[in-house]
C-alpha cells in the first residue's frame, strides 16, 4: 500500500494536513526529519505511516506510559499491530511482548527510555532490523527545555550501539530556537529536515482573569457549560484537593489527579476521566502528557504556570479535534510566589553539576518572568505566546480576552514618574505591595515600620485606584523601565531604562480597559459566550443534535465492549461529520473524515442502521 492508502484503510483521512506528507516524505528517503508541530496537529502519523512501510521495526521512544498504552490502543483499534514495553508490564508480560516482537509481530513498538540501554532490549535490539527511531516529546533531551528527563540522553547512546543506524526522527509541540538546536545537537540528527508548522491553534480561546474568588469564577464557568468535558489544572496538591472536594458538594461530577495518590487511584481516576464515566478531572502538571481526549473542550488554570512552554502544552490539550475549546487562567499574584518555590527547590537537576544548576536555575526565572507578563499583558494573548516561539501575527486574533476587551490609550506619565521615583528615593529596598501603598497614602504597619510617609511620594497618587497603579507597575516592568528581583524578598528595582522617564521627562502611554468589567455571572465564566455551542451543535437542527446524542451513546456501548476509550472508537468530529453527511451506504461512511475500512467493518453498519 502507497501512503494514501494507508492514511485511508487504517486512519480514515483523505487527504494529509499541514507538513504531514513532507515529513513522511523525507523518511520514506531514509534522512533524518524534526518536526515541531502544535498540539492536535496529527504529528503521530509522519513516523507510524512511514512505520508501516519500511521493512523493518520502529521503536518510537516516549516519556510516559499514558502516552504508550494511548496510542498503541489506537493503532489496534485501527487494525494496526503494535505494543509498548514500560514499567507497567509485568516481568511475563514484558518478555511474551519482547517474544512477538522478535518474531517481527509488530512494525511499531513504543519503548520507555530507560528501557533502551538494559541488557533484555538490548539483546533484542541487537539481533532486530531497527528501521528508525521516532523520538516523541523530543524537547524532553533538551536541558533548557521546560520538561528535561535524563533518561533521553540514553537514545543517543543506545543508537550507537546497533549494528546499523536507522533513520532518526524526532517530534514535539513546544519548543524555542535554543531547545530546537538543542534537540539537533543532542540526537545528533545528520542534516535533518526541520519543519515548524506553526504554533497557532485558532480553534482555542484565550482568556486570563483576575478575579478576587477563584473557585466562584470556575463554578460559575462549569455551571455554564454542564455538558462540556474539561481539564482544571491547579499549582499544587492540596489545592488539587480543595478544589475538587468543593466542586463535588456543589453538585458537579469530577475526579481528581496529583503524585500524592497511589498508582492504583491515578490510574482509576485517569480512566474515569478518559472514558467519559467524569467529564471533568481536577490535576497537577503530573496529569496531561499523552493523553488524547479529543473532546476537552475547556482547559482552566487555577493559578499559573511557571513558564510559557508548560501553559501552552496543558491549554492545548483542548480542542484537539479542532472544535471552537476554551482555555482561561485565573491568576492571582501569589502564583509567582508558589512557582519561585518550584524553582528554588527544583529536585529535578541533581544530577548536573552546580554552575549548570545555576544556569538553569536562572532560566528558569527568566520563563517564569515572561509567564507572569502573559498574565499582565493587554495586547493579544494568542500574539504573546507566538512571538514567545518566534512566530509574529497581526497582534489582533479575535478569539481571546484582551482583543474581545475595548481597550483606550492613556497617558501614564505621572504615574510612571511617581513609581520610578518613589523607588528611587526609598533606595531600592522594598517589594512591591510597599511601593503601590506608600503611593496610595495606605496606613499599614509596614507602612509605619519603614517610614515610608517621609518618603516624598507618599500619598501623590491616593486617588488613583491601587489596581491601576499596580497595572502600571506591571507595565513598567514588562518595558523594563523597572526589575522586580526573583529572591526570597522580591525587591522592586531600577534599571537602565528608568532615568529615560524620570530625568529625561520622556511621557509614556500604555492600554487600559476603557472600564472595570462588572463581575456578573457572564463575565465570571469566561468573559464571552462561546462563538457556538461545542461540536457545532449550534448549527444542528433539533433532528441533527437528537441523532448525535444517539450515536454518543452508541459509541460509548462499543468503547465499553471493546474496553476503550470512546474517542478511539470514533471522534467527535467524525459524529458531527456523521450527522451532517446522513451516510447511508458502506461508500457514504467511507467518505466521513476519520472513518477507515478497518473502522467501517467493525462499526460500520451499527452507526449505519443508527443514522438510518
Amino acid at each position: 500500500m502507497n501512503k494514501y492508502e494507508i492514511l485511508k484503510k487504517y486512519f480514515g483521512y483523505d487527504t494529509f494536513r499541514n507538513a504531514q506528507e513532507t515529513l513522511i516524505d523525507r523518511i520514506l528517503e531514509g534522512k533524518d526529519t524534526l518536526g515541531i508541530m502544535p498540539t492536535g496537529a496529527g504529528k503521530s502519523l509522519c513516523y507510524q505511516i512511514p512505520a508501516l512501510m519500511m521493512e523493518g521495526i520502529t521503536l518510537v521512544i516516549s516519556p510516559l506510559i499514558s502516552l504508550m498504552k494511548d496510542q498503541v490502543g489506537s493503532l489496534n483499534q485501527a487494525g494496526i499491530h503494535a505494543a509498548f514495553l514500560n514499567s507497567s508490564l509485568t516481568t511475563n508480560q514484558y518478555y511474551k511482548a519482547l517474544s512477538f516482537a522478535r518474531q517481527g509481530r509488530y512494525p511499531i513498538i513504543y519503548v520507555a527510555p530507560e528501557r533502551l540501554v538494559t541488557e533484555e532490549f538490548l539483546d533484542f535490539a541487537l539481533h532486530s532490523n531497527i528501521v528508525m527511531v521516532a523520538v516523541d516529546e523530543a524537547h524532553c533531551v533538551s536541558q533548557w527545555g521546560q520538561d528535561f528527563r535524563p533518561s533521553y540522553l540514553k537514545i543517543v547512546e543506545f543508537i550507537e550501539r546497533l549494528p546499523r543506524r536507522p533513520i532518526v526522527s524526532a517530534f514535539t509541540a513546544t519548543a524555542t530556537k535554543e531547545v530546537r538546536d538543542d534537540i539537533i545537537d543532542i540526537l545528533q540528527l545528520q542534516e535533518p529536515m526541520v519543519i515548524t508548522t506553526g504554533f497557532d491553534r485558532n480553534n482555542l480561546y484565550f482568556g486570563v482573569m483576575a478575579v478576587k474568588d477563584r473557585y466562584g469564577s470556575i463554578r460559575n464557568y462549569l455551571e455554564a457549560h454542564r455538558k462540556d468535558s474539561g481539564i482544571i489544572y491547579c499549582l499544587t496538591r492540596k489545592q488539587v484537593e480543595e478544589v475538587c472536594e468543593r466542586l463535588i458538594k456543589d453538585g458537579f461530577a469530577v475526579t481528581r489527579y496529583h503524585a500524592g495518590l497511589s498508582d492504583q487511584e491515578r490510574r482509576n481516576n485517569q480512566d474515569d476521566f478518559i472514558y467519559d464515566r467524569v467529564p471533568i478531572i481536577v490535576a497537577t502538571s503530573a496529569f496531561g502528557m499523552g493523553i488524547d481526549k479529543n473532546s476537552v473542550r475547556f482547559v482552566l488554570h487555577y493559578g499559573m504556570p511557571k513558564n510559557i512552554e508548560s501553559y501552552y502544552q496543558e491549554a492545548g490539550r483542548a480542542g484537539r479535534d479542532g472544535e471552537p475549546a476554551e482555555c482561561i487562567l485565573y491568576y492571582s499574584s501569589r502564583d509567582v510566589i508558589t512557582n519561585q518555590l518550584f524553582i528554588d527547590n527544583n529536585q529535578d537537576n541533581k544530577e548536573l553539576d552546580e554552575l549548570t544548576r545555576t544556569i538553569v536555575r536562572e532560566r528558569d526565572q527568566e520563563r517564569l518572568r515572561k509567564m507572569t507578563f502573559y498574565c499582565f499583558t493587554n495586547e493579544c494573548l494568542r500574539d504573546y505566546i507566538l512571538k514567545y516561539f518566534g512566530e509574529y501575527g497581526s497582534n489582533y486574533c479575535g478569539n481571546c480576552s484582551n482583543c474581545l476587551t475595548q481597550f483606550e490609550q492613556v497617558d501614564i506619565t505621572e504615574m510612571a514618574r511617581a513609581l520610578i521615583g518613589c523607588v528611587k528615593a526609598s533606595r531600592q529596598r522594598y517589594g512591591t505591595t510597599v511601593i503601590v501603598d506608600t503611593l496610595h497614602g495606605a496606613n499599614t504597619a509596614k507602612i509605619k515600620n519603614y517610614r515610608m510617609k517621609e518618603n516624598p511620594y507618599y500619598g501623590v497618587l491616593s486617588k488613583v485606584p491601587v489596581y491601576r497603579i499596580r497595572q502600571v507597575l506591571n507595565y513598567l516592568q514588562m518595558e523594563e523601565y523597572l526589575l522586580v528581583t526573583s529572591d526570597d524578598f522580591a525587591i522592586v528595582k531600577l534599571t537602565a531604562k528608568s532615568g529615560e522617564i524620570l530625568e529625561e521627562d520622556r511621557p509614556i502611554s500604555m492600554k487600559l480597559a476603557k472600564e472595570p468589567e462588572r463581575q456578573t455571572k457572564e463575565t465570571q465564566t469566561g468573559g464571552r459566550k462561546s462563538k457556538r455551542a461545542s461540536f457545532g451543535q449550534a448549527l444542528f437542527t433539533e433532528k441533527e443534535e437528537n441523532l448525535f446524542e444517539k450515536l454518543k451513546s452508541l459509541r460509548l456501548e462499543i468503547a465499553r465492549e471493546e474496553k476503550v476509550p470512546p474517542y478511539i472508537v470514533f471522534s467527535d468530529k467524525t459524529l458531527v461529520h456523521m450527522c451532517v453527511v446522513k451516510p447511508n451506504t458502506k461508500e457514504e461512511m467511507l467518505r466521513v473524515s476519520g472513518v477507515g475500512e478497518f473502522k467501517f467493518e467493525k462499526y460500520g453498519e451499527r452507526f449505519l442502521k443508527l443514522i438510518h
